[in-house]
């Protein structure tokens, strides 16, 4: 093994170990590209229980947390129990892939331990089940051990595997999972080739290959995701090499590794090219990961063949492929996969209509919200006023929501540490991310019925609902973009961060003027909106933005009106600010003393979840604006003559 020069050294530490027990099974599924027979010689082979544990023992001391056990069927291994109870006992997070069919009530009770469990479904009946698994009992195998996990109380995911002999009852197949678990995801939908490159297995794996249309159906793209992950990918490679190193990139960015059933280790599960594995056995994972992994960012060279297909195609951006994958399927890092060319095709086609018929953008406060959602968006999805804020694509600062409509997994899922709990929210801090799950005010309502997972400045946030809310967005006039009671949770976490508040006031443009009638309930906003009916632009009666722009502070229409519903999505410069008293008489006093302001102006700031930070950053503008912007209290009866003094003033 080739030593080489410490100075091409990673700068990150790895998170994950992915890591096969064995490549033994007992059945001999039909698809499977990594299976070794029960009695095969490399049995032998194999990492001895000692070997196994210091390996995860040295991937602990390198900062690794999570580790993801698979096969083969890793509970053929004696001493499966004992692996899986060590790895387990100390991780920060786990997950396991098995058939089922050798749990036992034992190991039922010790994969109770929060972590990911994903146990293989082939078929909905036992006759396909064991067609596919080529193992007669399997299905019976797999019930038994379904029913094992459900006795002991373990959460686990129905993994569906679906290829041209089962397919004809998948729809079955997902209605069985249901019946098993409240979780079951598509394992994979297109099929990778052997492992072992024999000809004989290659077309049986090709044979059991869904049509194209059939792999975007049941694996459809995330479009939010993937447009996120190539413009992170983008700002990440700056400095990778963009030519035909084609590991360079994945390696540059990895976090995790893979072991084999042998001790062999490299960057990815799919290498098998003995050239870029490392012997555990003859060296250490800390040597694999600092020196041996960063030295084949450029082993494996795509040239011409590469450059001219893959390399330079239109469709690369909606394909799946990858080196590894053309290496199982030709023996080439390089070489284009004529399938997977199909499936990109196909994967094209989906995303275009997707974005039509599943975004839509608008424009708030100089913010485009961008609103992507599962389920159609439609001229009828959101409340008509929205129209007035409706833009045609993204613009310079740019904000993502994402409507889910299943609550997700929480299954041995950390939420992090609690920071506030007063229904309808339990918010939590994890990490990077602001958490917050939809609680019921009472008691005995444990039940959670929506998650919304903000990120690190709330410029993005994915939003899990549940079947009512479901009903509810299909019926149609969402009043909120969020589908939360209102939007603030989201848009004054935003302003803080750009010079912005958000207020309980009227906004008007009055003859090229921006005014504020700033003021809570009662205290006569509408009222005032409506004596400038026909003589002012009516921003919105209850709710206005006051941000500080390069020209000066400007106010801005919302979405959040009152008794009067017209809105208006555009901006004034804000050329004052009164705050609202009733009285019998009309007069304009002016404010002098900025403490006296400040004190106004946060009685009437709409606030989301506060923290410090927040309120700093609030406090700052709230004391810049009554500086720079003349404030007055403006006591008004219900006559008319108001809009005259304005004029004057």
């Amino acid at each position: 093994m080739k030593k080489v020069m410490p100075n091409i050294k990673t700068i990150h530490f790895p998170n994950k170990c992915l890591i096969d027990l064995t490549y033994r099974c007992n059945n001999d599924c039909r698809h499977c590209w990594l299976r070794l027979s029960p009695g095969s010689k490399e049995r032998s082979e194999e990492l001895s229980t000692t070997e196994l544990l210091d390996i995860v023992n040295q991937s602990r001391k390198l900062g690794v947390g999570s580790f993801a056990i698979s096969g083969g069927e890793p509970m053929l291994r004696n001493d499966f129990y004992e692996i899986f109870d060590y790895i387990t006992s100390k991780a920060r997070s786990y997950s396991i892939n098995t058939n089922g069919t050798l749990i036992t009530p034992k190991i039922a009770q010790l994969m109770k331990r929060k972590g990911t469990k994903m146990v293989a479904l082939y078929g909905a009946t036992a006759k396909v089940h064991d067609h596919i698994t080529r193992n007669p009992g399997s299905y019976e195998a797999a019930m038994t051990g379904f029913r094992y996990l459900k006795e002991a109380g373990t959460g686990f995911i129905v993994q569906l595997i679906p290829m041209k002999d089962n397919y004809h009852e998948f729809p079955k197949m997902i209605e069985l999972a249901q019946s098993l678990s409240r979780y079951c995801r598509v394992g994979v939908s297109w099929l990778y080739l052997s492992s072992c490159g024999a000809p004989e297995i290659n077309e049986e794996i090709k044979s059991q290959r869904l049509s194209p249309k059939d792999v975007i159906e049941l694996d459809k793209p995330d479009i939010t995701y993937e447009e996120k992950r190539k413009k992170e990918s983008a700002a990440e490679n700056q400095h990778v090499q963009t030519d035909d190193c084609l590991f360079a990139s994945c390696i540059e960015n990895r976090r995790d590794f893979h072991v084999d059933p042998y001790g062999m280790m490299s960057f990815c599960n799919f290498i098998k090219d003995s050239e870029l594995r490392y012997d555990l056995r003859k060296g250490t994972v800390e040597d694999c990961w600092d020196n041996f992994i960063p030295s084949l960012k450029d082993k494996a060279r795509g040239g011409k063949e590469y450059l001219e297909n893959c390399g330079s195609c239109e469709l690369r951006n909606n394909c799946r492929w990858c080196p590894v994958y053309a290496y199982l399927e030709y023996g080439r890092y390089s070489a284009k996969i004529e399938y997977l060319c199909r499936v990109a095709e196909e994967n094209k086609k989906y995303a275009e209509g997707w974005k039509k018929n599943h975004r839509r953008y608008y424009n708030i406060a100089d913010i485009t919200i961008q609103v992507d959602s599962d389920l159609p968006i439609t001229d009828n999805t959101f409340h008509p006023k929205f129209r007035h804020f409706q833009t045609d694509g993204p613009g310079e600062d740019n904000i993502n929501i994402r409507h889910h409509f299943e609550l997700p997994d929480r299954e041995g899922k950390n939420l992090g540490k609690e920071l506030y709990r007063k229904a309808p929210w339990a918010i939590y801090r994890n990490n990077s991310s602001w958490i917050y799950t939809g609680i019921s005010p009472a008691e005995n309502d444990k039940s959670i019925h929506r998650v919304a997972v903000f990120n690190e400045d709330h410029t993005s946030v994915k939003i899990y609902n549940d079947a009512i809310r479901k009903d509810y967005y299909l019926k149609g006039g969402l009043g909120s973009l969020t589908m939360f009671p209102s939007d603030q949770i989201l848009i004054a976490n935003l302003l803080a961060e750009r010079d912005g508040c958000y207020l309980h006031s009227c906004g008007i443009n009055f003859e090229g003027k921006g005014l504020l009638f700033a003021g809570h309930s009662e205290s006569g906003k509408s009222t005032m909106c409506t004596k400038f009916m026909g003589k002012a632009e009516i921003l919105c009666d209850d709710r206005i933005i006051v941000r500080k722009r390069p020209e000066g502070y400007r106010i801005y229409g919302t979405w959040c009106h009152g008794d009067i519903p017209a809105v208006s999505g555009s901006s004034v410069s804000l050329k004052a600010i009164l705050f609202l008293e009733k009285a019998k008489t009309n007069e304009i006093i002016p404010l002098k003393d900025k403490r006296e302001i400040s004190r106004r102006l946060l009685e009437t700031i709409i606030k989301p979840f506060v923290t410090k930070g927040w309120w700093n950053k609030t406090l700052d503008i709230l004391e810049n604006i009554a500086t720079e912007i003349p404030c007055y209290i403006l006591k008004s009866d219900k006559s008319n003559e108001i809009v005259e003094l304005l004029r004057d003033l």
